[in-house]
């Protein structure tokens, strides 16, 4: 690909359109004062004074991607409650397109996180598993959907909305799209045939074992990547940056951030910018260091943030 300007870029990124499958989640957050605590057990007292929503798991990735200029549709699960109602509110504010399966047995997975002196004391999920009949039609969805897009990106958080991912990955490839997937668990045969999974150290961990040299690493992540027909694995490691696997060898980036405040979420701005650039054109090794830099500046964030593209560019 030719090297593009940043004004080509930009024309580019908002032409691009990034198709998000996944988990997605309401993250609310509580904020308050601790002046005491409680007399009922050894725990602090928040005062609240503040209640806060966010777009969180894959609606927190859509809205990553739309920070950076493409249109953005999200396909995802939900209840037939307030929280799903929030949830869709929030999308519509960004300007994220929407596909909303909806099951009324489903709670819409909520994360309450509590805030006391800038400092998270407690988090309470509300969760259960979509119905098996919601989830087919959300493949019905997917097939009509997918060739319309650039990129296709899925967010496994694991609460189950990924059921079809396997055959969702082989329609999309068949179009012709990049497949990115931020995986989940420790069976990576179903992400099969993707252009490129992001896992950190500790999800990698689960499914090739620890490591202990890097001479190990590459060779383990190698065969990981051939045996699934990856075209690359980007392995998120905080502060030794990233690594690239992939049929030319092996790619490493420092880490970029500045000040560490808050991890949360920053794996979502990293495989989100990383379908961004894939959906304008560029490759893997050209794309990787943009979403390194991405995801230094979102952890200098409190929460699920994003990062603009004058952010990124500026």
């Amino acid at each position: 690909m030719r090297e593009m300007t940043l004004n080509d870029l930009k024309r580019r990124l908002e032409r691009a359109r990034v198709l998000v499958v996944g988990d997605a989640m309401l993250d609310r957050y509580l904020f308050g004062e601790v002046e005491r605590i409680s007399p009922e057990a050894p725990v602090p007292v928040v005062r609240v004074t503040r209640e806060e929503y966010r777009l969180g798991g894959a609606a927190n990735v859509a809205l990553n991607a739309k920070a950076l200029g493409p249109g953005v549709m999200l396909i995802t699960v939900v209840g037939d409650d307030e929280p799903a109602r929030k949830l869709e509110g929030l999308l519509k504010d960004c300007a994220v397109e929407v596909t909303l399966g909806r099951d009324p047995k489903l709670f819409t997975c909520v994360k309450l996180r509590v805030i006391g002196r800038a400092q998270q004391l407690v988090r309470v999920d509300f969760e259960n598993q979509p119905d098996h009949e919601v989830l087919a039609d959300m493949l019905t969805d997917f097939a009509r959907l997918a060739p319309q897009y650039d990129a296709v990106l899925f967010s496994d958080y694991g609460k189950g909305g990924l059921t079809h991912i396997p055959r969702m990955i082989e329609l999309a490839r068949a179009a012709g799209k990049p497949v990115l997937v931020d995986p989940k668990g420790d069976d990576y045969g179903r992400y099969a045939g993707a252009t490129v999974i992001t896992p950190n150290r500790s999800e990698l961990a689960q499914v090739i074992g620890s490591w202990k040299t890097e001479a190990q690493l590459k060779e383990r992540a190698q065969r990981l990547r051939e045996s699934h027909r990856l075209d690359g694995l980007l392995l998120t490691r905080s502060e030794e940056g990233m690594s690239l696997f992939d049929a030319a060898g092996h790619l490493q980036v420092p880490a970029q951030a500045r000040e560490v405040f808050d991890v949360t979420g920053a794996g979502d701005t990293v495989i989100a910018t990383l379908a961004s650039m894939l959906a304008c054109g560029m490759s893997l090794r050209e794309a990787m260091p943009i979403a390194n830099r991405a995801g230094g500046i979102v952890v200098g964030k409190f929460g699920t943030a994003t990062v603009s593209y004058e952010e990124l560019f500026g």
